[in-house]
């Protein structure tokens, strides 16, 4: 069955727990929510088979694949991260969170990285938790008591709004927030920093 892919690209993680890991990124087109904030075009797309994205993804040498979007677990399947698997990639997914996931998949995936957006969570695991943060009078208590795999991997991540002057305020709104909550960790978006993909 055919996939809708906006593109599939080679680079550094630039965010969170794995920034700097080389890894080969399947933006997927589509996702179920509409964020006003979202800074990502993810609605162009092309017809992929799981075959295609394969070919795609052995292309370059790096082990790490991420699936993003747009939301991955929209298209996402079990034919798709199983050959993967067989070859020896590490399965890693950002997704909101707000859609379960089957068994199979939720088994065959090394690595998921929440970032909750305005939607009930329902994904069964979180491996990281990747908050936006929008700027000072932000609560975060609703994600205190949320189970992660890796406690050490809650996230404040500042939101790009697109203005410089803007962002810097936000960035150290990030910073006292964090200081103040020792729970939280900071990501920044050094791919955008660095003025790489």
């Amino acid at each position: 069955m055919p996939m809708l892919i906006n593109e599939i690209f080679y680079s550094l993680q630039g965010e969170g727990r794995w920034t700097g890991t080389p890894a080969v990124f399947v933006r997927f087109s589509g996702c179920n929510l509409n964020c006003p904030f979202c800074d990502t075009n993810h609605h162009n797309a092309s017809h992929f088979s799981p075959v295609d994205i394969i070919t795609e993804i052995t292309k370059y040498p790096s082990r790490h694949v991420i699936f993003t979007g747009g939301e991955p677990t929209l298209q996402l399947n079990y034919d798709l991260i199983e050959p993967l698997r067989r070859i020896g990639k590490y399965i890693h997914i950002e997704t909101n969170g707000s859609i379960p996931l089957s068994p199979e998949i939720l088994s065959a995936i090394d690595w998921i990285t929440v970032s909750p957006k305005d939607a009930t969570l329902a994904i069964q695991r979180i491996d990281e938790l990747k908050l936006l943060y929008h700027g000072a009078g932000q609560d975060t208590s609703q994600y205190d008591n949320i189970t992660i795999t890796n406690p050490d991997c809650r996230f404040l991540q500042p939101c790009d709004v697109g203005n410089s002057t803007e962002n810097a305020r936000i960035i150290d709104q990030t910073i006292q927030y964090i200081l103040c909550h020792p729970q939280w960790r900071l990501s920044l978006q050094t791919h955008k920093l660095l003025n790489i993909r």
